[in-house]
């Protein structure tokens, strides 16, 4: 327990366990024991006598005899305080501590401290409260017992507890072994914590809808991971808990199928769905149509008339399905939810769960939050891969499935060019459009800006409309957005946008992007852009355009197609720590761990942690 008297200093450091005390690691430390000889340059403790004291209007100056070292030493504090010349009488043999240097051919300990502690090396911290207050803090707190009491390894524990008694650090940095214990405890706090927060309440419905043999009778073949991600759903739907769970699938890896064998899984009972945009909503609607046609769909947005939905078996809208009486459902879904805030997404759960209660049997889990005593199934979908030891340490808090795989392979030529490749650039693009195929022109800002040096939309829209026809024109702030890109899917040859385009509407005649002042953004964002070509099989291209004579990020993404992989190299480039994107948007940084470089730390700390469910 924490004693009354330090709950303040926990406090103060931003701390409330035993283990994240312990990640607050030495900045380095003093050595207090006694040698025989001078360490020149270092920090080092006399056994002295006070000789004599002098002072200067700036200096006070003690000469030392050090019994330890049998010799004189020159003490010298620059600008004294009234207390310090308290320390230093005459005739009076202590400890005093200090760097010792040569000055004038003799020995000199500047600003000697007088201490009362010797025989040990000492912890010295940079943080919120004064070093020796810190070290006293850890020395009472920080031992095996109580860090394996909070659940941590018996050699973690040992080791974090050796580095605030001993010279673990050495020549700027830690061991190994000690590293990995630093990384490990920092991981095991967090996630402990996010497990606390992850919340039980009761299934509205336990569902057993078939839907094996919908799936193995579809046009195509669905990948493994599809299979494994459809599974895992199953088992959820199947338990009186309510299932909250994030798939997570690259571009194009067939979400929406998973989706779909999720609605029948539910049946008997009705499924909600909720999608980001108009354009998104129609295409799943359409979808939902065409592979679910024994169900009764109906698609809500905010044009459409407010008529009851109780008829329905799959209710699929956008932001428009929180204005309306929705019924009850065994189901709800949310896709590319980070597109929505938090607010919103638990609205949608709410507006389900305030319906009459369904009573089921709670007597095996932990069921909270009294008001709401039963939740329907709830599957939130993104189309943003992130790194794989994000999806590990999410885990604690929401179950994850990731679809790393797509069903087929996409044919996509990435290239880095500049203004001397333009004129090639314009022959290509003449090429695509006189073969039917479309092309997508990327730029940073809708209006100039005299802070870039790349031309904006505006700036740029009248080059391309006198040389091609059918040139459309979009950005996010534009309020026809959505009615620009279906004109433009439908009729178009090139569309000039910002990255509104990222997500969204499918374009299968797209077969060219280019992104201009590409090494402005984002890895995981340029993925998703070029994710909007080559979606049905066409040759895809790629083209980032940049001032920049070379530029490792962009050579790194030329190389990679695995929205995985370019999730953990975009946290390499950012310089990792970054915590969390996605389901946690804390903005928190990890002191020790590396996101891009720590899997397997990762990886032992789950494992530990599900052992223990």
């Amino acid at each position: 327990m924490i004693e009354k008297k330090d709950a303040d200093k926990f406090k103060r450091l931003g701390v409330q366990s035993f283990t994240a005390l312990a990640c607050i690691a030495p900045s380095g430390y003093e050595d207090r024991r006694l040698h025989s000889a001078i360490k020149i340059d270092a920090e080092q403790v006399l056994d002295a006598t006070v000789e004599s004291v002098s002072r200067t209007p700036r200096t006070l100056q003690i000469t030392f005899y050090a019994h330890n070292l049998e010799q004189n030493i020159e003490g010298v504090l620059f600008h004294p305080k009234p207390y310090m010349l308290r320390q230093f009488n005459i005739g009076e043999r202590s400890f005093f501590y200090g760097r010792i240097s040569f000055g004038a051919g003799r020995p000199q300990m500047i600003h000697p401290v007088k201490i009362t502690a010797v025989g040990e090396v000492v912890p010295k911290y940079k943080s919120v409260l004064r070093s020796d207050v810190a070290a006293r803090l850890m020395q009472r707190y920080v031992t095996a017992e109580n860090l394996t009491a909070e659940g941590l390894p018996q050699r973690i524990a040992e080791k974090l507890a050796q580095i605030h008694r001993s010279a673990t650090l050495k020549n700027g940095g830690f061991d190994t072994e000690t590293l990995y214990a630093l990384k490990f405890a920092e991981l095991y706090d967090y996630m402990k914590a996010l497990q606390k927060k992850r919340r039980y309440f009761q299934a509205r419905y336990s569902t057993y809808g078939q839907w094996r043999q919908w799936a193995q009778n579809l046009p195509f073949k669905l990948t493994d991971e599809q299979f494994g991600v459809m599974e895992a759903i199953e088992k959820d739907l199947k338990k009186n808990i309510a299932a909250k769970r994030m798939v997570v699938g690259d571009v194009g890896s067939g979400k929406t199928m998973v989706i779909l064998a999720a609605v029948l899984m539910a049946r008997p009972h009705r499924s909600v769905l909720m999608a980001p945009t108009t354009i998104l909503a129609n295409q799943l609607f359409e979808e939902a149509q065409k592979f679910l046609p024994d169900l009764k769909i109906t698609l809500v947005n905010n044009k459409t008339k407010k008529v009851p939905l109780d008829d329905y078996d799959f209710i699929i809208g956008t932001h428009a399905l929180l204005y309306r009486e929705l019924p009850d459902a065994a189901l709800i879904m949310v896709d590319e939810q980070h597109r929505f805030g938090t607010a919103q997404r638990n609205l949608l759960e709410k507006l389900i769960s305030d319906k009459q209660d369904i009573s089921t049997d709670n007597s095996k889990f932990k069921i909270q939050n009294s008001k709401l005593t039963s939740r329907p199934h709830f599957l939130q979908f993104s189309a943003t891969p992130i790194p794989r030891t994000q999806a590990m340490i999410d885990s604690a808090h929401i179950d994850v499935s990731l679809i790393t795989k797509t069903p087929f392979k996409k044919d996509i030529k990435t290239q880095v060019i500049h203004k001397k490749d333009f004129a090639a650039l314009m022959e290509h693009i003449k090429k695509e459009i006189s073969q039917n195929h479309q092309v997508l022109l990327v730029y940073p800002l809708v209006e100039q800006s005299e802070a870039l040096e790349y031309q904006s939309i505006e700036e740029a829209r009248s080059f391309w409309e006198e040389r091609f026809d059918s040139v459309f024109v979009t950005h996010g702030k534009d309020r026809e957005k959505e009615e620009i890109l279906i004109r433009f899917r439908d009729e178009g040859n090139i569309l000039i946008a910002t990255t509104v385009v990222e997500v969204g509407i499918s374009l299968p005649r797209l077969s060219t992007v280019v992104i201009v002042g590409a090494e402005r953004l984002g890895l995981s964002t340029l993925h998703q852009l070029r994710g909007r070509v080559s979606r049905t099989g066409l040759k895809g291209y790629c083209y980032l355009f940049t001032h920049q004579n070379r530029s490792d990020r962009l050579d790194a993404f030329v190389k990679t197609d695995s929205g995985f992989d370019i999730a953990a190299l975009d946290l390499k480039f950012r310089q990792s720590g970054d915590l969390l994107t996605g389901t946690m948007q804390s903005g928190k940084k990890f002191q020790w761990v590396d996101m891009g470089e720590d899997e397997d730390i990762v990886r032992d700390v789950v494992g530990l942690l599900r052992n223990r469910e």
